[in-house]
């Protein structure tokens, strides 16, 4: 897009960059006719757009190169590499290749089905034989890797079925023989089993577990803020107050390989491919589905097949085939189905920008006469065109219009571009600026314990490493209700996602015609305000003034304040960056609230403040306390050196070579960074975690401990105590402990459990499955009889 950007003459580029929402039509309407007249711009609608320069199509040449590649990874037993060519060239095979008894498609499942086997994913494996037999139904081979699959499961009454099916189907005697053979040997395990057990072992679903809340909510208009969302009665902690569905959903680019593009879970071993192009992965048919409206190709000749059969046998086949028919009936939008041409655009552009495609998709593919002005009307989301940058503004003029061609392509159905319909997607671009929400997913990431030695560390037989708890971001999207959900940096509630349904839950107790605030990302304890503030800004296109962003808290006072050269004083020294924030604030701490705290943290600000105004009287690098004067500039350096053997210490973690010699010196940084930053600095808890993990590494694992408290100590004081962040910080703790065999891990995961509960209520398990591994340990502490 650069290259469009470059070409437009200057005055047009003044006239968009000072645009209001009210000039819309008109310089949307100049730059499309200057577009018109250049040539490059229609070459790069036809790169995008035309199915003849994608690379994003199905392709029979490259399909059968990643199958050779496949067998020559499972003939050197290179099961992991086999499986992810077979997965490639499953992406890359049209369906309709071969027919009913040699379908491309067809012997790819079988063959990755093979593979899984091998590697002892035996539900998988049973989930592409099926795949295949919806599509060929008579492949004996299917059949008989089936009959196989259900063995190894203990399914031995549907392996027996699966390998009659196979013998009949099966055209050369050797091989009838063979499977003869193999039901001789499932017939004496099934006489010598006490009991058949049966499993069913559907398709992934990405069904959850319901969960309706139980209150109502009122919409209301807030000064400054526009709508909102208020309380009609008092909320307790842990209340589920809103569900929803997304409008309109998008996965990350990093994300494609990894995560189902319809329901943004992990994607399993037998990942499922789109039938007509070979962008996006699933981990189901049903999501497959779901996202593009495709089903698999069934031959008509199946039922001829299965006539010929027993006729139990033959109701046994046919309800296999069948299996997920019901399941595959959806009434969604089918939101890829528009990209679903092999083009280079949905792969291309911005993933902001597909979202805004999905979204119109839903107003071009629907065959009223509505325009798309009143489109955009019912979408009832708010914009920030007039507060968008310039260089931000320009963008989507541009993208507004690229975006409309390529639907015109993908859509197969002619409309008008023009300045109201492009000024309309601009619009859109810049609604989903704010009202756009990330969808997270919660990780836990274990670092393997190492073997070996480093420098004078030998690793211990024992040594463990720490349970981390990482937030993936996985997608986008837009969830209309959701959107009336207003920001603070000091949120009331929480939004968390199962598969992709939203949920919002109230952390703190709430008062009844009170707003529900959600954070948008930065919140107190993470940055300070300045940086919050900023943040917000330029994501959001709002001035932030709740509650953390307008009265002083102390968190923001000491987050990155410094440590008075007075030893024995607890005031922080702050910038003149930090400082400035805070002096603008419009509120301040009652006193009398901060002295019944009796913590030693609300020392900080006991001085600061007069009970007759509502500023901070300091100066920058003095200390808010006792007034002593500190030398920011060598406080800087000095930090600034200690975090030098630091960063060298993470990354001697990362590449597994942590001596002695690197854990001294960051010991002795630590101390240093201590001396200068305030002890309530988050650059000391990051400190202190890193040193943590390196001790956990090299198998010290109590040493570890006490400085995952000493980090976790400074946070709590950063944040509320039973805040997440204190949460995911207690499962690093707890997985050190129970290393330890330390019966403090019980206090620790109650901790956890109870703060989840408060966040995640009943969905806790589905959201961070590790608690269920958590509480396992509670109950083998119990039977060793510790209370």
């Amino acid at each position: 897009m650069e290259s469009l950007k470059a070409a437009i003459p200057e005055s047009l580029k003044r006239a968009i960059e000072d645009s209001n929402v009210e000039d819309l039509q008109s310089t949307c309407s100049f730059l499309h006719r200057f577009f018109l007249h250049f040539d490059p711009f229609h070459q790069i609608i036809a790169q995008l757009a035309d199915p003849k320069y994608g690379l994003c199509g199905k392709s029979k040449d490259d399909a059968l190169k990643s199958k050779q590649l496949g067998n020559e990874c499972f003939s050197n037993a290179d099961y992991a590499k086999a499986l992810d060519c077979y997965t490639q060239a499953l992406r890359k095979a049209p369906l309709d290749v071969g027919d009913m008894k040699s379908n491309l498609v067809a012997s790819l499942y079988i063959n990755r089905a093979t593979v899984l086997h091998r590697m002892s994913l035996l539900v998988e494996c049973l989930r592409d034989c099926t795949h295949a037999l919806q599509i060929c139904p008579s492949y004996s081979k299917a059949w008989y890797r089936r009959g196989k699959a259900n063995a190894s499961l203990g399914n031995y009454r549907n392996a027996i079925c699966d390998l009659n099916v196979a013998k009949i189907l099966e055209p050369s005697m050797g091989g009838k023989r063979q499977i003869e053979r193999e039901l001789k040997i499932l017939l004496d395990q099934c006489k010598s089993t006490s009991a058949i057990v049966q499993i069913q072992h559907k398709e992934n679903s990405c069904n959850t577990v319901g969960e309706m809340p139980q209150v109502k909510l009122q919409c209301i208009s807030i000064p400054d803020k526009g709508r909102g969302m208020v309380s009609s009665c008092v909320i307790s902690p842990g209340s589920l107050v809103h569900s929803e569905e997304p409008y309109a959903m998008i996965i990350l680019k990093q994300c494609r390989e990894t995560h189902c593009h319809y329901c943004l879970n992990d994607l399993p071993a037998d990942r499922v491919p789109c039938l007509s192009c070979s962008i996006p992965l699933y981990c189901s048919h049903q999501c497959q589905i779901r996202a593009g409206g495709q089903m698999f190709r069934m031959y008509p000749e199946k039922n001829d097949t299965f006539k010929k059969m027993p006729s139990d046998l033959g109701e046994y086949a046919s309800e296999v085939i069948q299996s997920n028919d019901s399941e595959q009936k959806s009434e969604d939008i089918t939101e890829h189905k528009h990209e679903c041409r092999g083009v280079h655009w949905p792969v291309v552009l911005p993933s902001e920008i597909v979202l805004a495609g999905r979204i119109l998709a839903r107003f071009l593919l629907n065959s009223t006469s509505d325009s798309i002005i009143n489109f955009v009307e019912r979408l009832e989301l708010s914009h920030c065109y007039k507060h968008m940058s310039s260089e931000s503004k320009l963008d989507s003029h541009i993208y507004a219009i690229v975006l409309l061609y390529c639907l015109q392509h993908s859509c197969g159905t002619m409309f008008s571009i023009d300045g109201v319909s492009i000024s309309q997607v601009v619009i859109i671009i810049s609604q989903i600026k704010v009202n756009c929400m990330t969808v997270v997913r919660l990780k836990s990431i274990d670092a393997h314990g190492l073997s070996g030695h480093f420098g004078e560390f030998p690793l211990k037989s024992d040594a463990h490493s720490t349970s981390n708890v990482e937030q993936v971001r996985v997608g986008k999207a837009i969830y209309k209700a959701a959107s009336l959900f207003n920001h603070s940096c000091r949120p009331n509630a929480h939004a968390y996602f199962l598969s992709r349904t939203l949920y919002i839950r109230i952390t703190h107790g709430v008062a009844a015609g009170c707003q529900l605030e959600l954070s948008y990302g930065p919140q107190v304890g993470l940055w300070d305000c300045k940086d919050r503030l900023n943040f917000l800004k330029d994501e959001y296109a709002f001035h932030c003034q709740c509650i953390g962003c307008s009265e002083v808290n102390v968190s923001d006072l000491v987050l990155n304040a410094f440590h008075c050269v007075n030893p024995n004083c607890s005031g922080a020294v702050l910038e003149s960056r930090v400082l400035d924030c805070e002096q603008q604030k419009i509120n301040h701490f009652t006193i009398t609230d901060l002295v019944e705290k009796n913590d030693d943290i609300c020392e900080v600000p006991l001085n600061v403040f007069k009970q007759n105004g509502a500023h901070i009287h300091g100066q920058p690098g003095y200390c808010l306390k006792c007034g002593s004067y500190c030398d920011l500039e060598s406080s800087h350096a000095a930090v600034s050196e200690a975090l030098i053997c630091i960063k060298r210490l993470q990354d001697a973690k990362s590449s597994k070579e942590i001596s002695s010699i690197t854990i001294s010196d960051a010991l002795m940084s630590l101390q240093s960074i201590r001396l200068n930053l305030h002890a309530y600095n988050k650059l000391i808890a990051e400190a202190e975690d890193s040193i943590a993990q390196a001790f956990c590494l090299v198998g010290e694992l109590q040493l570890s401990v006490d400085h995952c408290k000493a980090s976790i100590q400074i946070l709590e004081k950063l944040y509320d105590t039973d805040d997440i962040v204190i949460a995911y910080e207690l499962v690093k703790l707890s997985s050190i402990q129970l290393s330890l065999d330390d019966s403090t891990a019980m206090e620790s995961i109650n901790r956890i459990d109870d703060i989840f509960s408060r966040y995640y209520g009943r969905h806790a398990d589905l959201v961070f499955p590790y608690l269920q591994y958590l509480r396992g340990e509670i109950e083998k502490f119990s039977v060793k009889g510790i209370q």
